[in-house]
């Protein structure tokens, strides 16, 4: 048996090697374009700012290395340029000498990646781009003499090069298109990230883009194209994301999904006898896609999904079955801040038309009497008919990235939002909390699934007070005296959270929840509904159950005053119109092959 392998790096050199593993006496052919194989592209931006040092470290193995470990011949600077399926031949061009040759094949595995998304603007030539280790030696090498940089696109791969590019030293401005940073997130979420970024003196411009480049700035414009003025700029890096590499593909008469990859079945096969496509170039089948849907499939340039779809072509070429769908979990680390998530966000959601559920809760990442207890902001989104999770999303310093991988074992292990409550977490005060934040997701799900709690949503609220519904803060006086929810606020009108008219603006009144029970019949009013807020939640749910066996028809906001507040500030991020460049410097998914 010989296999044919295109492209030498994460979903390549796990099938590569997988199938040595099984299989001694296969001959296997890897065709390389680059310079490099089996190298830490993941790693590429720490590389960029310094974090890693040794550039070899990022290279975890050479042809050479890999021919003595696993006899696999690897060639680098082999481009594939013509598949004949009928034939079982490619076409291979030595990129050095520009020398041909056909090298037959019984199985073929297209592994060619994804290609950066580059925005058509004038002198955008002169953009870096950052996807092999080549893009990071040219990256360290323009940073060398810049005081300023400009980063197109607040993804992963976005944040990640700022972060990096102000541990060395340089101003950076952030140009994203979107209305937010990080589109993974929902914006009560994402404000938090963009938050770090300002602490650390990044220029986040939202709803912005870069419609020309000059030598030395970079112009701005709204979403409508209306200029906005410019930024310093000796340095440019466009992050915006990556479109799947699908030439291969169609030199072989391979279909195309509806997202644009390489559309496979469940076990990596394209429309073309003997033809396997994995990693980012190929369509990753949706495991919260709807039963029936024309289109289940997704786009998801992770590192560890192309793994795994390596592992899994070289089993189904030697005759074994058995990947799983794709639940998208992913991670990024932004100035110490963690962002995490899995599955579907609420925007999604929406487009879709689908039912969900949402729970925020705002949780110590451990016990709040061990010393350095610093609060998560999570959020579960739950089937409202069978309790199935259908995304989850965290950020926080610490503990984030533990509470987002067991909701996604969760997910994949079939278990329910209520099911949550119940596990057995580890549990120590420097690690966790008696009541993990995973088991307190659980029982918000719980009490909501049994009908015990009702909530409403920041974005809901002001329906319900327009129709009459009375708002409830039950903290403290100094509590609301700091900051209480409001209705009929304005958003992106002034900085701060917003304005109104007086008239307009409905402020919830003040029953400290310990004094609820002798003030409800005197200070609320029945024959409407009635909505309790406190800080985060927990206090919130004790109200509503109160209220709710005094007769009232009530609902807990969910997430408290502090989802209210950061979903109001993701609304009124404030916009820039910036006319001078500065003269003194003041301070997308992760992809692989």
């Amino acid at each position: 048996m010989k296999i044919v392998i295109v492209g030498g790096v994460a979903a390549g050199m796990s099938a590569a090697t997988r199938l040595r593993r099984l299989a001694e006496d296969a001959e296997i052919v890897v065709l390389e374009a680059g310079e490099h194989v089996s190298y830490a592209n993941c790693g590429l931006p720490y590389y960029a700012g310094g974090v890693i040092q040794d550039r070899e470290a990022l290279l975890l193995q050479t042809p050479e290395s890999l021919a003595a470990r696993f006899r696999l011949d690897v060639r680098i600077r082999s481009q594939v340029t013509g598949v004949d399926a009928a034939a079982h031949t490619v076409t291979v061009r030595d990129v050095g000498t520009g020398d041909e040759y056909v090298e037959t094949y019984d199985h073929l595995v297209l592994s060619p990646g994804a290609r950066p998304v580059v925005p058509p603007v004038p002198g955008i030539e002169r953009a870096l781009v950052l996807r092999d280790v080549a893009d990071a030696d040219r990256l360290v090498a323009a940073v060398d003499g810049a005081r300023t940089a400009v980063v197109i696109g607040g993804g992963f791969v976005g944040l990640e090069v700022v972060e990096n590019l102000v541990r060395i030293g340089l101003t950076v401005t952030l140009v994203e298109l979107g209305d937010q940073v990080l589109p993974l997130l929902d914006p009560e979420l994402a404000v938090r990230v963009r938050d770090e970024l300002e602490a650390h003196g990044v220029d986040v411009r939202t709803s912005t883009q870069v419609s020309a480049l000059t030598p030395d700035t970079a112009v701005l414009a709204d979403t409508a194209g209306t200029d906005v003025g410019k930024v310093s700029a000796d340095l440019v890096v466009a992050a915006v994301g990556v479109r799947p590499d699908t030439e291969l593909a169609t030199l072989a008469g391979a279909a195309l999904g509806p997202r644009g990859g390489i559309l496979v079945d469940e076990d990596l096969r394209t429309s073309v006898p003997d033809v396997f496509a994995v990693g980012d170039a190929a369509v990753k089948r949706d495991a919260f896609a709807v039963q029936g849907e024309p289109e289940p499939f997704a786009l998801i340039p992770l590192a560890n999904l192309a793994n795994r779809h390596g592992r899994h072509v070289a089993d189904v070429i030697l005759g074994r079955t058995g990947m799983r769908p794709s639940i998208g979990t992913a991670v990024v680390g932004v100035f110490g801040l963690t962002a995490a998530a899995v599955g579907r966000n609420e925007k999604r959601l929406r487009a879709e038309g689908r039912p969900y559920r949402a729970i925020h809760t705002h949780p110590n990442q451990h016990a709040g009497y061990y010393p350095g207890a610093m609060p998560l902001a999570l959020k579960l989104l739950v089937d409202p008919e069978t309790d199935q999770i259908l995304g989850a999303q965290g950020v926080g310093h610490d503990g984030v990235d533990k509470r987002i991988d067991v909701i996604a074992t969760a997910v994949v292990g079939g278990l329910t939002a209520s099911d949550l409550a119940d596990l057995e977490l580890a549990y120590a005060p420097a690690y966790g909390s008696a009541k993990d934040p995973v088991n307190m997701l659980g029982y918000v799900a719980d009490n909501l699934r049994a009908g015990d709690t009702r909530s409403v949503q920041w974005h809901e609220l002001d329906e319900l007070v327009r129709r009459g519904a009375t708002l409830v803060d039950v903290r403290t006086p100094a509590e609301h005296a700091r900051g209480t929810v409001e209705t009929g606020i304005e958003t992106g009108i002034e900085t701060g959270i917003g304005t109104a008219s007086d008239s307009a603006r409905h402020r919830a009144r003040n029953i400290p929840l310990d004094e609820l029970r002798a003030r409800a019949r005197t200070e609320i009013p029945t024959g409407a509904p009635v909505v309790v807020h406190c800080q985060v939640g927990q206090r919130g749910h004790t109200a509503a159950r109160l209220l709710t066996q005094l007769g009232y028809d009530v609902r807990n906001l969910d997430g408290g005053y502090v989802t209210w507040l950061d979903a109001v500030r993701a609304k009124a991020a404030p916009a820039r119109d910036d006319d001078e460049v500065p003269h003194e410097p003041s301070t997308t998914m992760r992809s692989t092959r």
